[in-house]
């Protein structure tokens, strides 16, 4: 995962020129006014758990991510999801 802070100009999102691959698909986030994120200490350290895991490669890849999912629906029971871990 990268970050990478830029500035719209003329309605166009300008980043430094090194900052992302050619071709990268990205979400913009755009604070609003003095907005904050705030977490629980529980909370702020799944997600940091979660980055770590980011950081080293310990992902998992879109088509697998589906195969599970698919994997998953297949055992509802009709109503609705039931997801097992």
């Amino acid at each position: 995962m990268l970050i990478a802070t830029g500035k719209v100009i003329a309605g166009t999102l300008k980043v430094d020129e090194d900052s992302l691959p050619e071709g990268a698909t990205v979400t913009v986030l755009v604070l609003e006014g003095d907005e904050t994120f705030e977490l629980s200490s529980e909370k702020e350290a799944v997600l940091l758990a979660a980055i770590g895991e980011a950081d080293r490669g310990e992902t998992t890849s879109a088509a697998d991510l589906m195969k599970q999912i698919r994997r998953k629906l297949s055992h509802t029971n009709g109503q609705g999801f039931l997801w097992r871990s």
